[in-house]
């Protein structure tokens, strides 16, 4: 249960740090939303190494055998975040989250076509019935009026997410947190920095707190997601995907004190009932 569970862990990671992400979305340009969040990566990283917590794996340190494979996934994870940083800007949650459940049929796809891993028909399945909790959950309050420019942006996140999901499993053999750390926020700070200099908005000292937040459950989700796929197949994870649902709900009702319709709660029994045959099977 290894790997589903980091997953789980890292899906609730990600709720929050969507919840905050939309909460800053107001005030903030996705650059310097992004290069806050890496900066303060980096910034934890040389902490951690000062303080002896993390050290460089092998000979080669924190050296890369695939750079660009490395230099690949940091992109992705750019693109990832910018994605659902537009979407959940201009959408509710639960609603963003939609588009997101495309996702786990990407990484069964991705695994299949790229890595020729094997995927079992009942990992379709389940992930079938989950998206169909998914449209039981949400069909109501889809949003007439919304921009189709957010769906867009939440596509396009969720491929990537999807990809991340992708090169995870293939550079399983290059472990280490400050390995992965480095090598996606090493790159991508330098890149946002000047356009996040052009939109740059002062935060408050609250904001910079939510800010700096935003590094360190981005940290948390991302490890923790790489490590899920060192230990467990796609066909085991990527139905687990849809619990994500109840993350979203939850930060609806917490945040944003939005209690869900009873057809809600119908879609998510359909999601949660889905995420547990697919592990028993």
């Amino acid at each position: 249960m290894r790997g589903p569970l980091l997953l789980l862990g890292s899906l609730a990671l990600f709720a929050v740090l969507d919840a905050n992400s939309k909460l800053l979305s107001g005030g903030y340009h996705v650059s310097q939303v992004l290069a806050f969040r890496y900066a303060v990566l980096l910034a934890l990283l040389i902490l951690a190494g000062l303080l002896g917590l993390v050290r460089a794996d092998g000979e080669k340190g924190l050296a890369s055998r695939r750079p660009g494979a490395q230099l690949f996934r940091a992109a992705l994870m750019v693109g990832s975040g910018a994605g659902f940083f537009l979407s959940l800007r201009s959408l509710p949650m639960a609603e963003g989250y939609l588009v997101y459940f495309t996702a786990p049929f990407m990484v069964l796809g991705l695994f299949r076509l790229v890595l020729g891993e094997p995927v079992p028909g009942r990992a379709w399945m389940w992930c079938g019935v989950g998206f169909l909790g998914v449209l039981v959950a949400l069909s109501p309050g889809i949003s007439a009026g919304a921009p189709w420019a957010a769906y867009g942006w939440g596509l396009f996140g969720s491929l990537c997410h999807a990809m991340i999901m992708v090169m995870n499993r293939s550079l399983r053999d290059e472990p280490g947190m400050a390995r992965l750390t480095l090598w996606s926020a090493g790159p991508a700070l330098p890149l946002l920095l000047p356009w996040a200099a052009v939109e740059w908005v002062t935060p408050s000292a609250r904001d910079t707190l939510a800010l700096s937040a935003n590094g360190v459950l981005a940290g948390g989700a991302m490890i923790g997601l790489a490590a899920a796929f060192r230990y467990a197949s796609a066909g085991r994870l990527a139905p687990l995907e849809f619990t994500a649902l109840l993350f979203a709900v939850a930060a609806d009702v917490l945040v944003w004190g939005v209690w869900p319709a009873p057809v809600v709660w119908a879609g998510a029994a359909i999601v949660a009932g889905a995420g547990v045959m697919a592990q028993r099977r």
